[in-house]
């Protein structure tokens, strides 16, 4: 809520039909001075009339007093002043009873009737009591003055309070619309900042998502050719040398082939933390400024590190051969170019796939197949089973279990087809295609 909208909400604080007690105190010094006048014009009126002073005091006390239910019954107290007018008594009641009648939330045309009635009132009294002052020879004027006096005076007493009221009662409306347009401003601003942190949130999850699918595909695969090495070194260190020396070789290739990557991966999130960590003193600025960095991080980051492509596939291939699969790379249709995530999702698949097959299928042979097709690039990875029941956990490779689950993430979110599952002749086979464009 606004500051305006929270001083409102404290202003409803007065007795009865008062918003404040101020606005209760005003009126009620209001409608003393009121009686007190009233009650003084109520004892030459006493005398015209012929009745006691007494009663023309307290009609006169109690017709001023009514200028204290202005606020209430605004109406009324125009009628009581109409009403009081003959008596010459009931000016300052008639002045402030139009003024709030004006500034009320009326209709015109009872704000017009009033005013008319009460303007006529006044000019038919003038009239009548000027003339009589011009007949008892208290005024020596011509008859012109008789309208001037009744037009002059009428307009005087009327006219000043309405045009008043009418401007105060119009900016007090224009306050109050554009208090609610403040409100309605600030609750639509606390639902923007609101579903900012929420495409925030998620564009942290998905990013999230994202590197730790990276970091599987990057870590998994080198680390797994790593360790089956090691196994392999291990075996045949003391038989065959020269063998041990060419494994602890593919070694120290595939760690360094994997520092390569995590360094890349982690200098572009260095780089995109650093980006999106400028100080803002606006909270709602500074969600924004967040959900669009989050959104945005991911493009960014697979803008700066540049991923793996199919022409590097036969150097995977050969990298899993070297390790001991037997492994056979077909590729049908024509070699073309393309888009760098279709191309390193395609990549990631098969990568994966042989990582599977080394932790859960040692030794068994596999098959890569690869087809350019018309609109789509499609990949299968079929291993037989394996030739011994032991040696698919020979190398104790751990399984996390997201293999799978990332590749069937990558290939879906680029708008493919991805299944997986075990062949009847008791290997394993994983199946996607994805569109080129």
């Amino acid at each position: 809520m606004t500051t305006t909208g929270e001083e409102h909400a404290r202003a409803l604080t007065g007795p009865w039909w008062w918003a404040r007690w101020r606005s209760a105190v005003l009126d009620g010094g209001l409608a003393l001075l009121s009686a007190v006048e009233c009650a003084a014009e109520g004892v030459p009126f006493a005398r015209e009339a012929g009745i006691p002073v007494s009663a023309g005091v307290v009609f006169g006390l109690i017709a001023g007093a009514v200028l204290l239910v202005r606020r209430k019954w605004p109406i009324a107290v125009v009628l009581v002043a109409i009403a009081v007018t003959p008596a010459e008594m009931g000016f300052l009641m008639g002045v402030v009873g139009l003024y709030t009648l004006a500034s009320c939330e009326l209709p015109r045309r009872v704000i017009g009737a009033l005013s008319g009635m009460s303007l006529l009132g006044t000019a038919v009294v003038t009239f009548v009591r000027v003339r009589q002052d011009m007949a008892r020879g208290d005024l020596t004027l011509g008859d012109w003055f008789l309208p001037f006096a009744a037009v002059t005076t009428s307009l005087g007493l009327t006219a000043p309070p309405v045009l008043l009221g009418l401007y105060v009662g119009a900016r007090r409306r224009l306050m109050e619309s554009l208090r609610e347009r403040a409100d309605s401003l600030e609750r639509e601003l606390q639902l923007l900042a609101e579903r900012a942190e929420e495409r925030a949130e998620w564009a942290r999850n998905e990013e999230r998502t994202r590197i730790a699918r990276e970091m599987h595909d990057v870590v998994a695969h080198r680390v797994s050719l790593m360790v089956v090495h090691a196994a392999a070194l291990q075996a045949v260190a003391r038989k065959d040398p020269e063998k041990a020396v060419r494994n602890a070789a593919l070694v120290g290739d595939m760690g360094r082939q994997a520092l390569t990557e995590l360094r890349e991966m982690l200098g572009v999130l260095r780089a995109g933390g650093d980006a999106v960590r400028r100080p803002s003193g606006v909270p709602l600025v500074a969600v924004g400024e967040a959900a669009e960095a989050a959104a945005s991080r991911a493009a960014v980051a697979s803008e700066a590190v540049e991923g793996p492509c199919l022409s590097e596939l036969e150097e995977l291939v050969g990298q899993s051969a070297a390790a001991g699969m037997v492994v056979d790379l077909s590729v049908e249709g024509e070699v073309r170019p393309y888009p760098a995530e279709v191309e390193q999702t395609a990549y990631r698949v098969v990568q994966e796939a042989l990582t599977n097959v080394h932790k859960h299928a040692a030794g068994a042979k596999t098959y890569v197949r690869l087809a350019h097709r018309v609109s789509e690039i499609a990949m299968q990875v079929e291993n037989e089973p394996p030739p011994e029941p032991a040696s698919a956990s020979s190398a104790g490779l751990p399984s996390g279990g997201n293999g799978l689950v990332g590749m069937r993430e990558r290939v879906v979110a680029l708008g493919g087809v991805f299944v997986s599952g075990p062949t009847d002749a008791g290997g394993f086979r994983v199946s996607a295609v994805i569109p080129a464009a």
